[in-house]
């Protein structure tokens, strides 16, 4: 079989795969990872929920959650966030009270002993004041952001993990400030990042509760604005009780309220029907409950390169949930205007900046701007317009916080912006024009000066535990590569350094076999997300022999039918991973219909002479 007949019998396999995942409803939703973390969280908050009620409704949910983490705990004694990942202190700190607090020492001995001989080791002490030590190591991890740190410690205390003394490790969260107006957050400098405001209000009053501050006036004030807050929080509270749709928001939320004498409280009460709603069959939780948009959004983005791929009436399907995802009214969460995109269509979804140029981009993927698509895509491009931060980058969630990490500007979730800014252009005229045009080139300056000395970008969302400092450049620069193509073929200036610096830095994180991982190195582990990504962004570029090495890793991994096996490059809040079953189909398909589209002009990758492409009838999709 030529080369071009294998590239089209591949591309053929994984576009058949990926449409074979629409749901009933017209739209994929995807499956994440079940996740070590969200499992013990969801544990601890159900054994104090009940604690505190004297109750045993759940106790089948505590033994099925705890028997999913004895059979994924790691061979050296530790959890990751996966059952991929490497161990990491956090999650084996959390799973380690998650056996304590659910009474399971005595049952699992040796798998307590071994757990605790991971963190002894990880913090680096051991003996009398080894507790100390491991709550500063974990303060440590997160630096100033509190907003992960502060409930892990939280969860440990409660749990009895961190002795008599544990509140003494718990720094305290100013829950007080949730009773100002929103719009004083971004200049308040909030110990923690925007979307977790639920946790600040609950945990910060449960440490209240336990450990109130010594100033007698503080601790009026905080005494005083308990009721008050707790009103904030159950505004904030979706109708389905699930925080951010994520499980471990929520079981902060609910293990902080039923430990102070709330949990029979509204709040408490729907957070926990919510973990009793999304624990799976195996006892496990995962740590959101699906990114159903963001992989809709993409997988009509890849599938973009094929046209053909999508009939009419799937088009259609696809288009009317998208239209109807879109947010109308201000977000009672962030306050955020309307006309953005959340990750997911569950009602605990918050509008963010990647989801929304992504539903923009796959607007005009899925069919002509008729006035609906045209109407919305003017929302999407003024909610976008209104978030870019004076630095010409855009941020997460809400503009001007940048305090934290997750709430200042980052090059990937510009890069998606500047993409759908561009391509929604010829659809504005005016006053509007002008704007999309300068915040492009602010952008576009943006970019620029985040570039990293080597020549790549460092992404927010997604990194690779493998990797130096955890940084995935090779999903960043991918990333912002495809934007400044896509914007210098739409006639906007980029400077010729800046791309091609980008384009060597991406070809020289190859590694020796043609794939690519989330750095160079010989400890990378090739996968085939970061694979995709890369030869996606390359396709085209006179960079032929990586493009070639590249697709014949891929289409090798096709034929022997293990491509769909995900990696955990997720990046979620507070650095937890995660990995997603859509992942790997989605970026093959965009990567091989990219190499498709765009041809070569080499010898193919298979070692013959003939080009990449071969003919197109051989690599026509049916």
């Amino acid at each position: 079989m030529s080369s071009g007949q294998r590239l089209g019998s591949a591309l053929r396999a994984v576009t058949d795969s990926l449409l074979n995942k629409i749901n009933s409803d017209g739209h994929w939703t995807g499956e994440l990872s079940s996740s070590a973390l969200s499992t013990a969280t969801a544990v601890i908050a159900l054994a104090q929920l009940q604690s505190s009620e004297r109750a045993s409704v759940d106790g089948e949910l505590l033994r099925a959650g705890v028997c999913w983490l004895v059979e994924n705990q790691n061979p050296d004694g530790g959890w990751g966030d996966t059952i991929l990942s490497q161990s990491n202190i956090s999650t084996t700190a959390l799973c380690w009270a998650a056996f304590g607090a659910s009474g399971s020492d005595n049952v699992y001995p040796e798998r307590i002993r071994r757990a605790q001989a991971w963190l002894e080791l990880a913090c680096g002490a051991s003996g009398a004041g080894w507790l100390q030590v491991l709550a500063e190591a974990i303060r440590s991890r997160y630096g100033k952001d509190r907003t992960f740190s502060v409930p892990i410690l939280m969860a440990c205390t409660l749990s009895g993990r961190l002795g008599p003394r544990g509140w003494a490790e718990v720094p305290a969260l100013p829950f007080e400030l949730a009773a100002l107006p929103h719009r004083l957050f971004g200049i308040m400098r909030m110990p923690v990042v925007s979307y977790a405001l639920p946790a600040l209000i609950a945990i910060g009053q449960v440490i209240h509760h336990f450990a109130p501050p010594r100033n007698p006036f503080l601790r009026w004030v905080r005494s005083s604005l308990r009721a008050r807050t707790l009103k904030v929080l159950r505004t904030l509270q979706p109708p389905n009780g699930g925080f951010l749709e994520a499980t471990p928001l929520t079981s902060f939320v609910l293990m902080s309220l039923a430990a102070m004498g709330e949990g029979s409280g509204p709040v408490a009460q729907l957070a926990a029907d919510f973990l009793r709603a999304s624990v799976r069959a195996d006892g496990s939780w995962p740590i959101d409950s699906n990114l159903a948009t963001w992989v809709s959004t993409l997988a009509v983005q890849s599938l973009s390169w094929q046209p053909e791929a999508l009939n009419y009436e799937r088009r259609h399907d696809l288009r009317e949930w998208l239209l109807e995802q879109q947010y109308r009214v201000e977000h009672p969460y962030t306050h955020a205007a309307p006309g953005g995109w959340a990750w997911t269509n569950l009602p605990g979804g918050v509008p963010d900046a990647d989801d929304t140029p992504g539903a923009l981009l796959a607007l005009l993927a899925l069919g002509p701007v008729d006035g609906r698509a045209r109407v919305a895509g003017e929302m999407g491009t003024r909610w976008l317009l209104g978030l870019q931060n004076r630095d010409g980058g855009i941020p997460t969630f809400c503009r001007g916080w940048g305090a934290l990490p997750f709430d200042r500007s980052s090059p990937d979730l510009t890069a998606h912006t500047l993409r759908a800014w561009s391509a929604w252009l010829p659809q504005w005229t005016g006053a509007l024009r002008q704007n999309v045009e300068q915040a492009i080139l602010r952008g576009i300056c943006f970019l620029e000066g985040v570039q990293c000395p080597g020549g790549g970008w460092a992404p927010l969302w997604f990194g690779n535990e493998w990797a130096s400092d955890e940084v995935n450049l090779t999903y960043g620069t991918s990333r912002v590569l495809v934007a400044l193509r896509e914007l210098r073929g739409r006639g906007f200036t980029v400077p010729e350094e800046m791309f091609r610096r980008a384009e060597n830095v991406l070809v020289g994180l190859q590694l020796t076999d043609g794939a690519w991982g989330g750095n160079s190195g010989e400890e990378m582990e090739p996968s085939v997300e970061e694979t995709g990504l890369a030869l996606e962004a390359l396709a085209g570029s006179a960079h032929i022999g990586a493009v070639d090495r590249g697709v014949n890793w891929l289409v090798k991994r096709v034929e022997k039918g293990n491509w769909t096996e995900a990696a955990p490059i997720g990046f979620y809040f507070a650095k937890l991973w995660y990995f997603e079953a859509l992942y790997p189909l989605i970026y093959t398909v965009g990567a091989l219909g990219a190499v498709r589209r765009f041809g070569a002009q080499d010898e193919g990758w298979d070692g013959a002479t003939k080009p990449i492409l071969g003919v197109a009838s051989d690599l026509s999709v049916g």
